[in-house]
């Protein structure tokens, strides 16, 4: 009777322990075909290009100077040689061209420099009218004297490589202390471009000493 027992009480403990390792080895077995545990390896999805209505509100393109436009000199007369027609070897040239950047520099009577440049923006009836402000300072040159400088200033807004608005200005400066450089603030207010529908315009300012350019306009703001 008691080795009936024992056998019946083995049994049923063989089969509670065989159903525990049973739920836990499905306990193991759902874990892993449930992915936990284990590291994501899936990329996030990439950000929404779209731009927001607010965010598009608010853009107002940030005015850059390209290289080489920041500084603009005056000469006095006869400071400028003619350029050779060719050069007897790279040596010679490189020599001349350094005589005369010596000789120019030491004929300038005005150097004009732009120190910085700032915008204001504001929308109406599907156009975009920028205030593009330029700041900066000319200092006397060797061959100084009282007088007014003429700085030949561009403002072009671009989208891409169309030309949207591009301006030369005329802006003079009066000069009369040989001892300290003369502050100015150049204005162009009335900078009007179609209403942006992306973030991509960009706006130039700078000195600009060529003759003013065929891409010259003003874009209406009817259009």
């Amino acid at each position: 009777m008691a080795s009936h027992t024992f056998n019946g009480r083995f049994v049923a403990g063989l089969a509670l322990t065989g159903f525990m390792l049973t739920a836990a080895g499905c306990q193991s077995g759902g874990s892993s075909m449930l992915g936990f545990g284990k590291k994501d390896t899936t990329p996030p999805p990439p950000p929404d290009p779209k731009v927001l209505a607010s965010q598009l509100l608010a853009y107002c393109p940030k005015v850059t100077l390209r290289d080489g436009t920041a500084y603009f000199n005056t000469y006095a007369k006869g400071s400028q040689k003619p350029k050779k027609k060719a050069a007897q070897d790279a040596e010679a040239a490189a020599l001349d061209a350094s005589s005369d950047q010596q000789d120019d520099s030491a004929k300038i009577i005005y150097q004009a420099s732009i120190t910085d440049v700032t915008r204001d923006c504001i929308r109406a009836n599907g156009s975009l009218t920028m205030k593009i402000a330029v700041a900066g300072k000319v200092v006397p040159g060797p061959m100084f004297s009282p007088g007014t400088i003429t700085m030949p200033i561009r403002i072009a807004v671009m989208h891409g490589t169309e030309v949207l608005y591009s301006q030369l200005h005329q802006h003079q400066v009066q000069v009369t202390n040989p001892s300290s450089a003369t502050q100015f603030v150049f204005t162009d207010s009335n900078v009007v471009v179609p209403e942006p529908t992306a973030k991509d315009y960009q706006a130039f300012a700078g000195y600009d000493e060529g003759p003013p350019k065929k891409t010259d306009k003003k874009v209406a703001a009817a259009e």
